[in-house]
């Protein structure tokens, strides 16, 4: 995030954009609540009719996958009618020209066509934003998650320098990330590209860096995200893997091949909580202690790093995470004899500059949020606040491009995921536990009335979906939250999950799978059993 959670309640208008917000991140919500309460317009687009909705200004329900063209239609209003911020552009932004030529291609009647947004709620929603004198832009996996994510989150940007909503407050892009720690593994170098920080590895001096701080040799190539593992694993270039607190056979797309691919694993380990799917393929499974049983740092959606303090002792043979990595670290050449997290935590500070001025002794009672490059400074809670890490902010001239898998005769409807509020990603957790299994004990998939009709489905009757992947079986819903020609279903339920269906094509920059959109049908179940029982 660019900018703080607490801000987002002094905001004087919140949009937001591919987040179901009261389910993924409540307590986020509660600030857009309070937002609303003190006067704030809400511009919620999601193609489902999400609880946010029930409180929006302004309430659209886009195609699957035209949210660039939905932003450049706004861009187009804002530009036309004169409504952007001249001087943040420019004396703080370059690129312009070309953004400028490019939205004449959108005006709002061929961004309505694109989207199947009215053309009149696309002049609202740029007119409303525009007008605000700090917006913030909401955004989680509804808009990373395509083949064309990287241009999605582009937009955004664009869309807020524009109108000068970045570096000050109750403004800003403001990803919501998907776990509590998903901030803090990307920047301790979780990505294939990047040391901690996001000091990149092709960069010989950061080598040098690291290779001085760790005493070990390293790569200057750049290595494989997830979804390229998994290729690696199926045609023999990579031969083993660590897995730890993750279960990729529930949350990956296209889960055929992910099963598949771990099975072709020479060597196979799993560190984690519970015996997931994914650990139930493995050679070895280490077992992980909770979030309770172990000390440390998270640093969370709005770069704030907080102490974790363990509460119990760890069950069983368990052991922390560090501890397991050390140890696997140790065995296979590499010591590492850290005596503690805050030991650890203390060489982060050392070798990570934007955690720099961090110390367990500063963010003992209070967390802090990077950048914090010193021991004296107080943190950043908003970036960009007098200039961009580069400079001048860069606007990019970002065309609209469909999504990978497009309907047919054979595959008529869009299927897109997401979460229900009892659950948690692949249900691990959630699942386990009596209180939230009850809320919501088996899946679903959601589909509009007018295409149940057609196709001879009644509510809570079992139908098959099947996509270009795969096929799975599930308790049907009719609703009027989404609209005719779209499908939903979670992925927090293995004996049902969505992910068997998803489509695998990655997005080429980010290489992020299109888990959004794809293709399928929707059968009877019945008739699909009769059919079978004739042949």
């Amino acid at each position: 995030m660019t900018n703080s959670i607490a801000e987002i309640e002094d905001s004087q208008c919140v949009f937001v954009i591919g987040s179901n917000t009261t389910v993924a991140h409540p307590l986020v919500a509660h600030r857009i609540y309070r937002a609303k309460a003190k006067g704030a317009k809400v511009i919620v687009a999601d193609p489902r009719r999400i609880h946010l909705a029930s409180i929006a200004d302004i309430h659209v329900s886009q195609n699957l996958g035209s949210d660039v063209a939905l932003v450049n239609g706004m861009m187009n209003v804002i530009l036309s009618k004169g409504l952007h911020d001249k001087a943040f552009v420019e004396e703080r932004t370059e690129g312009f020209d070309a953004l400028q030529e490019m939205v004449k291609n959108y005006p709002p009647e061929r961004a309505a066509e694109i989207t199947g947004i009215s053309a009149e709620d696309i002049v609202r929603m740029a007119e409303t934003y525009a007008g605000a004198e700090a917006a913030s832009i909401l955004y989680t996996m509804g808009i990373t998650q395509h083949t064309h994510g990287v241009d999605n989150v582009k937009s955004l940007a664009n869309l807020a320098m524009l109108t000068g909503n970045l570096g000050k407050y109750g403004a800003g892009v403001n990803p919501l990330r998907g776990q509590n720690n998903v901030q803090g593994a990307c920047d301790m170098g979780g990505l294939p590209n990047v040391y901690p920080a996001y000091q990149v590895v092709t960069d010989a001096g950061n080598k040098q860096k690291f290779e001085d701080a760790w005493q070990a040799k390293l790569s200057d190539r750049v290595g494989y995200t997830v979804m390229e593992m998994m290729h690696g694993l199926e045609d023999g270039s990579l031969k083993g893997m660590v897995i730890l607190g993750e279960n990729p056979v529930g949350s990956d797309p296209d889960t055929t091949h992910v099963k598949h691919a771990l099975e072709s694993a020479e060597f196979l380990a799993v560190i984690d909580i519970f015996l997931t799917d994914t650990a139930k393929l493995a050679h070895v499974v280490l077992p992980g202690a909770s979030y309770a049983e172990k000390d440390g740092t998270f640093s969370n959606t709005e770069r704030k790093v907080l102490r974790v303090r363990k509460a119990v002792e760890p069950v069983g043979e368990s052991k922390p995470d560090w501890q397991i990595i050390c140890e696997l670290s140790t065995r296979f050449g590499l010591p590492m004899a850290y005596s503690s997290p805050s030991e650890i935590f203390d060489e982060i500070a050392k070798v990570a500059p934007s955690y720099g001025g961090l110390s367990y002794e500063r963010i003992e009672a209070c967390g802090i949020p990077w950048p914090c490059p010193s021991p004296d400074h107080p943190g950043t809670p908003i970036l960009h606040k007098d200039r961009f890490t580069r400079g001048k902010g860069l606007f990019h001239a970002i065309e609209y491009r469909p999504p990978d898998e497009l309907i047919d005769d054979e595959f008529p409807l869009q299927l897109t995921t997401g979460r229900y509020f009892p659950h948690y990603h692949t249900g691990t957790m959630t699942r386990n536990s009596p209180t939230l299994h009850a809320e919501m004990p088996e899946g679903h998939v959601e589909i509009n009335q007018e295409d149940a009709s057609r196709l001879g489905l009644k509510d809570r009757e079992q139908a098959r979906i099947v996509s270009r992947r795969g096929e799975i079986v599930s308790k049907v819903i009719v609703t009027d939250s989404i609209d005719p020609g779209m499908v939903f279903m979670s992925f927090h339920f293995m004996e049902a999950n969505a992910n068997v269906l998803t489509n695998p094509a990655l997005d080429p920059i980010c290489k992020i799978p299109e888990y959004k959109v794809c293709a399928v049908r929707v059968e009877k179940l019945e008739q699909v059993q009769a059919a079978a029982a004739a042949e």
